[in-house]
């Protein structure tokens, strides 16, 4: 694992990376750990502890080399993290969303039992203007029924049409093979976008 609180400590771009953002809450580290099937990332009962990006390289099973890199990113909209240490974050958390060229993909991670909150519009804004690719994950899925769960994703697209949300447990493993599905094909699409450019 390497971390970066700044720019200049961001590691070497190398291989696709796929970002995980959302609220400070929302259970990132549970997601990633989940994915790997190992405790790899740090998990707090206390939110907003992570301060910094945390990038991990993975492996595809029966692969030598690292094929993506997670990074976890600050969650943000938790009401005791500092104000001025949430205004750090702006300096390196911006530019690696804006300016980071290997990054492939951004999980927008949201609390399917949270109706929609303004950070988290704010945020899908935000990669909708800088033309970042995306996708929604809905944690804490299972704690929904069939019907309660489908009205919690919609109040989610009401606020923007055509966004794809995969529903997500890290306790039980539902979206878990949606979820690897979409990496994947992100980063195989990234990796032939990169060729084509690089001919």
């Amino acid at each position: 694992m390497t971390s970066a609180m700044a720019v200049d400590q961001f590691p070497t771009p190398a291989i696709p990376e796929v970002a995980f953002l959302g609220r400070s809450n929302v259970g990132k580290s549970s997601v990633i750990n989940s994915l790997l099937g190992s405790k790899i990332a740090k998990t707090s009962s206390t939110p907003g502890r992570t301060r910094s990006i945390n990038f991990f390289e993975v492996r595809w099973p029966g692969k030598p080399q690292a094929e993506v890199v997670f990074s976890d990113l600050p969650g943000y909209g938790y009401a005791r993290v500092p104000r001025e240490l949430t205004s750090q974050w702006s300096g390196f958390i911006e530019p690696y969303l804006k300016d980071r060229r290997s990054l492939a993909l951004c999980l927008a991670l949201v609390d399917l039992n949270v109706p929609p909150q303004e950070s988290d519009k704010q945020l899908l804004a935000f990669l909708n203007s800088i033309s970042r690719p995306f996708l929604m994950v809905g944690t804490k899925a299972d704690k929904l029924s069939g019907n309660t769960l489908r009205k919690s994703i919609e109040a989610f697209t009401q606020h923007l049409p055509g966004l794809r949300i995969v529903p997500y447990s890290a306790r039980t493993g539902i979206g878990r093979e949606e979820l690897w599905h979409e990496i994947r094909t992100a980063t195989q699409d990234f990796q032939s976008q990169s060729r084509g450019l690089a001919l």
